[in-house]
């Protein structure tokens, strides 16, 4: 039984993840619980916020049953979350309405209105406000949904509604508002009350969390008796404020330090680079002021759909690959990256575009959509599947041919989440770009992230450097195969070509659904 433990909460799109760590960062348990997405229609998505709070005691208690650790033995914890999944509900935190998830992009309008009401503040978020942020999003409730926007007493994110629930305390994380929310620490008033009262909802202000967002390593309260009695935890235990789950993961990889890059994959990837120096005009978000770190600018690139398109490809098509996995007693993604590991790199012709739900960035277009080309009888279901893992690596590329046209050279790229289970997928990344990806010991770097903080708002640790200083270990490199330079340099080609040629015929599309 460990002496010490932190509770790292990661709330993602499709589960609910927890576990336990030691001070030493190595895990004691871990407990997934799967989260339902309902999809109304085309380009929309909902989930319901008390399913995360059932997801939440679930696995808190199974990690504590299967650590055999005692509550006392729990010093802090910490959550991060999605973002901007935007919740409308009452000052006791009860729901009026299905959250939009972070990927619902039914506001593009009201993004398109307030882009232009944006002016200076558009110099931190790339040039455009994003159809996934909290003030589009609040807008099309407001327009389409009067009467459940009138009535929400609190409009905000996942991550402050879950610290709600266990604190009993409303705080918002600066990391999330920097963000998502148009804050800008560098403005004489950081609120983007210049927005909200060009788009006739200043009132929207009153709606959010707090008046003062606190760092994602500040104490945004302690367990409450109710909540601790839910969890199986001690009441008074510290509560870290938290942060988005991309950024949880930075931490939990030790990308704390100016020139690294994360590479978050999951159901969609984050890529999430530290500088020194603002770095603009890069085609990713950003740069954003201290947003991770105190004197530290980050600059965020984004794919909406990586992971979920493998699902999706898993959940529709792979019936023959589920009966073999069944009879060999295997996961039925080990019998995929098989078979796809047999097709040769270039898929024999084929091109995939990744933009199931849209291309966050870098062209920032909710209209585009995902594109498969060069088919012939001759191809198969694990040329398919090797196409998602060969178009969602080049989608990356993109990000990172954006960031270098302005300046930024990352200098290691630290991956974790779901995706760092493919060795192919992990393999196809670094050939497609040409970079070095670095893994760390816990591949669940959010879930660890997330406890570091927890264990910085204990006090236990001065900083998140010194926390992921203490609890990160970097155990593998993968290569980059140069002899595949070439082939990925035509492929990448045809996959920028292909988006330019179809843009418009993507947008009459996506209008007629």
């Amino acid at each position: 039984m460990s002496d010490v433990a932190y509770l790292g909460i990661d709330c993602g799109t499709q589960s609910l993840r927890a576990g336990l760590f030691d001070q030493g960062g190595n895990p004691l348990a871990f407990s997934v619980a799967e989260i339902p997405i309902e999809h109304p229609r085309p380009g929309w998505a909902e989930q319901n916020p008390d399913d995360w709070w059932t997801a939440l005691r679930t696995t808190v208690q199974h990690v504590l049953r299967e650590a055999k650790v005692s509550p006392s033995s729990v010093r802090g914890m910490g959550v991060d979350t999605t973002a901007c999944t935007v919740v409308f509900c009452r000052e006791d935190g009860t729901p009026l309405r299905p959250s939009l998830l972070w990927m619902d992009i039914r506001s593009v309008q009201e993004a398109e209105d307030a882009t232009a009401c944006g002016g200076e503040r558009l110099k931190y978020v790339g040039g455009s406000i994003s159809p996934e942020w909290m003030i589009p999003k609040a807008l099309w409730v407001k327009r389409n949904e009067g009467q459940i926007y009138d009535g929400a007493e609190r409009i905000c994110d996942c991550q402050d509604w879950i610290n709600y629930k266990l604190t009993g305390e409303w705080t918002a994380s600066f990391n999330h508002v920097t963000c998502k929310w148009n804050y800008a620490s560098p403005e004489s008033e950081p609120w983007p009350l210049d927005i909200l009262r060009e788009l006739d909802m200043k009132e929207l202000k009153e709606k959010w969390p707090t008046e003062q967002p606190l760092p994602i390593s500040a104490r945004a309260g302690q367990l409450t008796e109710k909540a601790a009695e839910a969890l199986g935890l001690n009441p008074g235990l510290p509560v870290a404020e938290g942060a988005i789950d991309a950024y949880a993961g930075m931490v939990g990889m030790d990308v704390v330090h100016a020139g690294r890059m994360a590479l978050v994959m999951g159901s969609s990837t984050c890529h999430l680079a530290l500088s020194d120096q603002p770095v603009y005009n890069t085609g990713v978000w950003g740069p954003y002021p201290d947003a991770l770190l105190p004197d530290l600018w980050v600059l965020e690139g984004g794919q909406v759909s990586t992971g979920s398109v493998v699902k999706w490809f898993r959940d529709h098509f792979a019936g023959r690959f589920e009966e073999e996995a069944d009879k060999a007693g295997k996961e039925v993604y080990d019998v995929l990256d098989r078979e796809a590991s047999e097709i040769p790199a270039g898929c024999d012709g084929l091109v995939l575009l990744d933009y199931w739900q849209g291309n966050r960035t870098p062209l920032r277009d909710p209209k585009a959509r995902g594109t498969i080309w060069g088919l012939t009888l001759a191809h198969g279901p694990a040329h398919l599947f090797r196409a998602i893992y060969e178009g969602t690596a080049l989608g990356t590329r993109h990000i990172l041919e954006s960031m270098r046209s302005g300046g930024y050279e990352a200098e290691g790229i630290y991956a974790c989440g779901g995706g760092t289970k493919s060795n192919l997928w992990l393999q196809i990344h670094a050939d497609a770009c040409q970079v070095p990806i670095y893994l760390t010991a816990v591949g669940e770097a959010a879930c660890l992230g997330s406890a570091i903080l927890g264990g910085v708002a204990a006090g236990d640790f001065s900083s998140p450097q010194q926390g992921a200083e203490a609890m990160v270990h970097v155990t593998r490199t993968i290569e980059p195969d140069a002899s595949q330079s070439e082939l990925y340099d035509f492929a990448f080609s045809k996959y920028t070509q292909t988006y330019e040629r179809l843009k418009d015929l993507m947008h009459e599309m996506a209008d007629r659904t």
